[in-house]
């Protein structure tokens, strides 16, 4: 099977990548030497799929595994569900020697792996993640962490799992929506670092569930190699992750949770990005329309709905964590592939680049 290390000294691990891989979870997760009962955290949706194969193979491992659900949807990212499933695994046994493991896509893997930093002070996790945003993007790297009413992902707490085991069949269950969505995390990856990637996306049936393992895998190493170097976000490597966030968590937060999902908000925020680029950071017409033109492929949103004010958008932004003493870091890009951090975007610049978001590309 591929499989990316993520090379953090004694927090490192391995993400694996294969399909059926599901089925030999609790085999896999014994091989990283943890043992003890497991709390496996799903959404009801997922949970409906994907747990009665995930509990078989934990019990199989000597696991003892108990199921603990979440609705679906981001509004299950919250604190109000952190303490119930907190009080949940309390009421099941669950203590200091337990470990979580996470079957789902983003919300659960986020809300789990929060959970599990918390939990008697800090429990082992891992990540079984079930969407494409999830599988390239948002299992790696150890960001936990739930939402307020202020803003998307302001409580949280750096807590890297213990392995990540990613099975592509999961990825058949999905909604065609849901399934879509993914691919502008794909897109962000190529965009920064991986220029190549761009033509490859090009080749890809946007309607094929046959989503190939290495592309899963090179997505993974892709933010791997930027976690390594920047674990906690201080040199400001990590944060080149965040190429279409700035703006795209500003349109996620300005609609009631849910609305739109995280994956949309980013392809809207890529558009401003790629328009702040061509304005700021001389990327030229050729990659930003391919850069656009695979949005579109992947049948991605690229215009704002009118319902959606600029003004609510940036204040949205204002609250954002990419903020630092009142001036905004920006990824933009100079050319696809060579991305870089700025604090020379002014909020013209991003009522501008909003605003553009309104006419047809």
């Amino acid at each position: 099977m591929p499989t990316v290390a993520v090379d953090l000294g004694n927090r490192s691990y391995e993400v694996l990548v294969e399909p059926g891989s599901l089925a030999r979870s609790g085999e896999l997760l014994a091989k990283t030497g943890l043992n003890g009962r497991v709390a496996l955290i799903s959404d009801e949706v997922v949970a409906s799929f994907h747990a009665e194969a995930a509990l078989a193979s934990l019990n199989a491992a000597g696991f003892s595994p108990t199921l603990h659900t979440i609705p679906s949807g981001e509004s299950s990212k919250s604190l109000t569900h952190v303490e119930e499933l907190c009080r949940s695994m309390t009421r099941a046994g669950h203590d200091r020697k337990s470990i979580v493991v996470a079957l789902g896509g983003g919300v659960t893997g986020d809300l789990a792996g929060f959970v599990s930093a918390i939990f008697y002070r800090g429990i082992p996790f891992a990540q079984i993640p079930t969407t494409i945003v999830s599988q390239v993007d948002s299992s790696v790297g150890g960001k936990t962490g739930v939402n307020i009413a202020e803003g998307k992902n302001l409580v949280g707490s750096f807590h890297q799992p213990k392995l990540v085991l990613v099975d592509p069949e999961t990825l058949r269950t999905l909604p065609d929506r849901e399934f879509r969505e993914g691919f502008a995390e794909v897109i962000k990856h190529a965009a920064i670092r991986d220029a190549a990637m761009l033509d490859e996306l090009l080749t890809l049936d946007p309607d094929s569930r046959d989503v190939p393992a290495d592309l899963i895998a090179r997505n993974i190493a892709i933010k791997a190699r930027i976690v390594e170097a920047d674990e906690e976000e201080r040199s400001g490597e990590r944060a080149l992750l965040n190429f279409g966030h700035t703006v795209g968590h500003g349109i996620e937060a300005s609609v009631p949770y849910g609305e739109m999902l995280h994956g949309e908000a980013i392809s809207l925020g890529l558009r401003a990005a790629v328009f702040l680029s061509k304005k700021r950071a001389g990327l030229g017409e050729t990659h930003a329309s391919k850069i656009l033109g695979l949005l579109a492929h992947f049948r991605l949103p690229v215009v704002l709905p009118d319902a959606i004010t600029t003004d609510t958008v940036l204040e949205k932004l204002r609250r954002d964590k990419k903020f630092e003493s009142g001036k905004i870091r920006f990824v933009v890009l100079s050319a696809a592939g060579q991305a870089s951090l700025t604090d020379s975007i002014t909020p013209d610049d991003l009522r501008e680049a909003t605003d553009h978001l309104r006419t047809q590309p």
